[in-house]
């Protein structure tokens, strides 16, 4: 492990931004050494683009496909970091009681389209038919071989919910680890934070507005925190007059409705990114409900009517 660095006052923050994981990432690293930071920015780099080929489901050789292709037929062994993301993931699942599950890669695209003019909902029935494997609980894993079977034909996983957030997160470490004091690993606005800026100061993170996505409705100073927010303000699809997000209900097959974005902040990137989309589902007051029994969790949504909620630790001026 490489000693932690000492920065200098004439210290600036060396960024760079890259594409991965099918998303915009951008790694920050507070240094005076340029060629020093761009190192530290490239091992960063380097575990992101690990975990997306682990993750990935777009590749047929990742342990995701494997057992995605293998639904129904048998155990797959994987690694153990692959086998412990699932086992997390399934722990959100039982604690958002559904809200939030890694199964609903067997979801049938066809029915939604964000990203052209849809111009009506699909039929309830088939849109409820449509989210018929989805279902955590047959997740089955073996502790003692590391292994993940899914138990119905046609199940998938995906770590679209998840994956981003342990990414920043893994970034972070190997980063910290290779002396790096202060940084931010921001995955498409899932990030984390560590050290201050080069004036002393925390880093300064603007929640998004979700009526104008380059408009910050808020800002927060943070250090050693992570933040990630779900909204509807970049996919959506507008029938009728009337907006729904792209986040689909995975009981109902059918999108949210009421809340424009979910801001979470907490200690770590994963779990903030994990934790925005149930609350998402769940709805502003179960949601909040739930916030608020979780240690060292805070949240900020806002409804379809530009209200503000927060969890029972935030003041927001």
């Amino acid at each position: 492990m490489e000693q932690n660095r000492i920065i200098h006052p004439e210290a600036i923050t060396h960024q760079r931004v890259i594409k991965l994981m099918g998303n915009r990432f951008e790694l920050s690293v507070v240094s005076d050494d340029e060629q020093w930071a761009n190192e530290r920015i490239d091992d960063g780099v380097a575990e992101i683009s690990r975990i997306e080929r682990l993750l990935t489901t777009f590749k047929d050789d990742s342990q995701t496909q494997e057992i995605n292709q293998n639904a129904g037929i048998r155990p797959v062994k994987v690694d153990k970091e692959v086998f412990d993301l699932i086992q997390r993931s399934l722990k959100i699942s039982m604690l958002t009681q559904g809200s939030f599950d890694i199964t609903y890669g067997s979801i049938d695209k066809r029915l939604w389209n964000f990203d052209t003019s849809m111009t009506s909902l699909p039929d309830k029935e088939i849109a409820k038919e449509s989210v018929r494997l989805i279902n955590y609980r047959n997740v089955i894993l073996d502790t003692n071989e590391c292994s993940v079977y899914l138990k119905e034909k046609g199940m998938r996983i995906g770590f679209g919910g998840i994956g981003k957030g342990y990414a920043a997160d893994r970034a972070k470490y190997i980063m910290q680890k290779q002396g790096v004091m202060s940084g931010v690993v921001n995955a498409s606005g899932d990030l984390a934070a560590w050290g201050k800026q080069p004036n002393g100061k925390e880093w300064t993170i603007g929640i998004a507005d979700p009526n104008k996505k380059l408009t910050p409705f808020s800002f927060l100073n943070i250090t050693d925190l992570a933040v990630a927010t779900s909204g509807n303000y970049e996919k959506y699809a507008i029938i009728n007059g009337k907006k729904y997000s792209h986040t689909i209900n995975p009981k109902t097959g059918l999108p949210v409705e009421g809340i424009k974005s979910v801001t979470i902040i907490t200690h770590n990137a994963e779990l903030a990114d994990a934790m925005a989309t149930p609350v998402m589902v769940m709805g502003i007051k179960a949601g909040l409900s739930l916030i608020n029994q979780v240690k060292n969790i805070e949240c900020i949504i806002i409804d379809d009517d530009d209200k503000i909620y927060t969890s029972n630790n935030i003041k927001i001026s």
